[in-house]
Parts: C-alpha cells; structure tokens; sequence
C-alpha cells in the first residue's frame, strides 16, 4: 500500500528478527483522512508517542485488521503490511496437553529483510499426523524447542512435521530455487501449521509440482516414505518378488502406502484392520484394500483366532520363507500374533504403538526362529540423509503422477485468515479418535 504519509521506523531489532516488540504488538487498522494515513487500534486509543511504532503487526490473540468499519472509519486488513512485513499465523503451544487445550492461534509479522540464504515460504498443504499430537502431549520420544522468535508473550513451540510450500520470495542466484517453486521441510521438526515461514535455502527440498496436488505433496513426507524404507531396508535379506510382509493397521496412511508399493515391487502382503461395527463397512473396507493391491485382509479378531495360523501356512505355501517381514503400528497382542506368524529369520519392524500396550515375545521366537525386533523411527532416517529423503519422495511422487500410487484418503480441513482458532484446535484433537474418513489435512486458502 502506498501513502505520502511518513511513518517512522519501529525499533530495527524488530526488523532483523521479522517480529515486533510488546508494545508494537498492538492492533493497526488504516484510513484517508485530510491526505494522511491514520493509524488506530481496535483495542485501545493509543498515545501519539505509541502510535508511531505501529506498523501493521497484530499480537496473538488481538483481533486482526478487518473490514468492518467503527466509528465512519473504514479498517482494512493488510495481508503485506508497511514496509512490505507479512502477515502470519501459527498454531503453537507453550504447555504440553491436548491439542484442544494447549494449541493457541498467534498472530505475527515477518520482515521483508531476510537474511541472505534464506527464503519467505507461503504454507499450502499441512497434514496432522499422530506424531505431531503425541509431541504437544508430550509424550512423543523427543522434546521440541521452546522460544519467542515469532514474538509469542511465552517461549512455544510450532508443531507440524510435514508440509508443502510456495516459495513467496526471491531466492538467492545460487540456491537453484526460484519463487513460486514448491519446497518440503527437509527436516522434521520444522513446525508447518502455519501460514508463512522463514526457511534457509538447504533447509527445503524443491519437488517438481507439474501433475501433482498441493495435497499430494503435503501428505508424501511421513507415511509413504516410512512404508517404503520399511520395506526396502529391514528385511535380510533384502526382500524378493513373491515374499511376504504381514501388517496390523492396514487401513492407515503406511499401511495403504505399503499394500501399493509391495504390490508395485512384486510382493505378497497380510493386512490386519480393526472391524466396523457394521459388517458391510468391513467387508468395504476389505475391498478397498484389496482394490489397492492387498493379498489378504483380515480384522483382528480373525487374525488373533487360533485357526488363523492355518491360513498363513496356506497362503504361503511354495513361498520358500513363510512371511519374512512384518510391520507393527499398535503392539501388545496384535504385535505379538505378527511375531508368532513370521517365518524362520523374519523381521518384526515396530514404528507405533497405538494400542499402548506393551510388545511382550515369547522367548522361544528369538531361541528357535532366531527372529530379528527393530524399530524405525522417520525422523532419524530423515533428518540422517537429505539425499535418500529426496530420492525417495521424487520416487514416489512420480508413481503419483503416473497413476501407480493412489492418495490416502484426507480430510481437508480449510485455513483462511478468518479460520477460527477452535476449528484448527479440533481438527489437530479429532487425529487420535475413533474411526476417521480420512487423515486431516490444513490446506490453506486466503492468508
């Protein structure tokens, strides 16, 4: 917006963090009167010694610039603000809880000068994945860092492990980016519920978008590249086309994403769901799944009966191995029956615990079967090498592209400037309850 009106500078300090003080975190609104721009706040009348250091920036928890009008005074809401700041919000928490309780909705300004490596990012696509609520519980497997960089009253935390952004600046000459390129964290722990952000340029990885949904993108990160890397990395030897793989939480996002890829890369699988209560959703759901590229698909109470050991023989009869690798989400019997169904030297990787029940085996697995138990964590194979993170997502993506790897089903959960704060709250509380349509997904429209 530009005016003949001469606003001093606010503090610099501000500008070279990209948020405001306190006392700049007070709301603006704008208006023509006589030629000059006047400034208000729609909270407080504020001094003409204060007014002067606001400059567009709404502190959490005030209401933004809107296009109301008080007083005959029409107020508008910069989405770039004076000096070119932009407009941001983020979902953060400063105590751990649940996600309806401890999630808060923070208003903030990020400066136009950004350091030279780095680049101004524009949120699309942002999935909620149980991760993401077991860290604002505090009871994920590491802790997230706490500060005031994006000028919250207390030190918080941005939850969010996978995403999809536009870059929304001009990147430096050399980084090989250019704005309006789509980018991934290349890390987790990048905190991707909100709008904007502020990334160095070896902090993202670039995808190529043609053919592709920003939904698509945002949901590639965790849970088709657990499944790959499962799948590829932990069988020894490394498994063949025509061996088997067993799976319980066959109907979430990796177990979709491992049902597609083994049938693309030739291999059998068992999938194991959790039964609806009405018997034509199951026998759906089983169809689903078998539509998808799934061998066999079986409810727990199937697998866990005493006659479901006679199917798995049957089933792999001539198979050489019986069942040599077996993917555990949920623990306690349902890992333990994948235990007793793997063959002679078979894997059980575990990388959830949904039932949190503990892993309990039997001693004579590991004596006579000489079974191997590992776990896999996304976070260290990600955040270990950038290359195979970037290998693997562009191969996937290509799949997506050439119709060989179907979307796992979402549940769009729209974010606006004017999206409330309890909305987002439930969306990210609802992740762990009940029987979903689909994984939850922020796709971000006007901000």
């Amino acid at each position: 917006m530009r005016t003949s009106a001469s606003i001093p500078n606010p503090n610099p300090t501000s500008f070279a963090y990209g948020v405001f003080s306190k006392t700049q975190q007070t709301g603006m609104a704008t208006a023509r009167a006589s030629g000059a721009l006047m400034l208000r706040t729609s909270l407080l009348r504020p001094s003409s010694s204060a007014l002067r250091y606001r400059c567009g920036h709404i502190a959490g928890g005030a209401t933004s610039l809107s296009s109301t009008s008080t007083k005959g005074v029409a107020s508008v809401r910069w989405k770039s603000g004076p000096y070119g700041y932009t407009q941001a919000k983020a979902l953060v928490f400063s105590q751990y809880g649940e996600p309806k309780d401890a999630l808060k909705l923070h208003t903030h300004s990020i400066s136009p000068s950004l350091p030279p490596d780095s680049i101004l990012l524009r949120t699309l696509a942002a999935s909620i994945n149980p991760a993401d609520v077991n860290l604002i519980q505090g009871t994920y497997g590491t802790k997230p860092s706490f500060s005031s960089l994006i000028g919250t009253s207390e030190p918080s935390a941005l939850p969010g492990n996978e995403g999809v952004f536009e870059i929304a600046s001009s990147p430096p000459s050399a980084s090989g980016l250019q704005k309006g390129d789509w980018v991934i964290p290349s890390k987790t722990g990048f905190g991707t519920w909100r709008t904007h952000a502020v990334a160095p340029v070896e902090g993202v990885i670039k995808v190529q978008k043609e053919g592709l949904t920003p939904t698509q993108v945002g949901t590639v990160s965790v849970n088709p590249c657990s499944a790959y890397r499962m799948l590829r990395d932990y069988a020894t030897p490394p498994l063949r086309e025509g061996d088997w793989f067993i799976q319980n939480g066959a109907n979430s996002g990796v177990g979709r994403a491992a049902i597609q890829l083994g049938r693309l890369w030739g291999y059998r699988s068992i999938n194991v769901v959790r039964a609806r209560e009405k018997e034509e959703d199951t026998k759906a759901l089983k169809d689903e799944l078998k539509a998808l590229g799934a061998d066999h698909v079986v409810t727990e109470e199937e697998f866990l009966a005493r006659e479901f050991k006679d199917s798995v023989k049957e089933w792999t009869q001539g198979s050489g191995g019986g069942v040599r690798l077996g993917l555990n989400c949920v623990g306690g019997k349902s890992a333990q029956t994948i235990a007793k169904t793997l063959g002679l030297s078979g894997t059980m990787v575990t990388y959830g615990g949904m039932a949190r029940q503990p892993v309990a085996l039997p001693t004579g697995l590991l004596i006579f079967k000489d079974l191997r138990f590992v776990g896999f964590w996304l976070s260290r194979w990600a955040d270990g090498d950038k290359a195979a993170k970037t290998q693997t997502v562009n191969e996937i993506l290509d799949l997506i592209r050439g119709g060989k790897f179907r979307d796992t089903p979402v549940v769009d959960v729209p974010w606006s400037w004017d999206t409330e704060e309890s909305v987002l709250r439930e969306a990210a509380q609802g992740t762990l309850e009940g029987f979903r349509a689909g994984k939850g997904v922020f796709v971000f429209g006007e901000t």
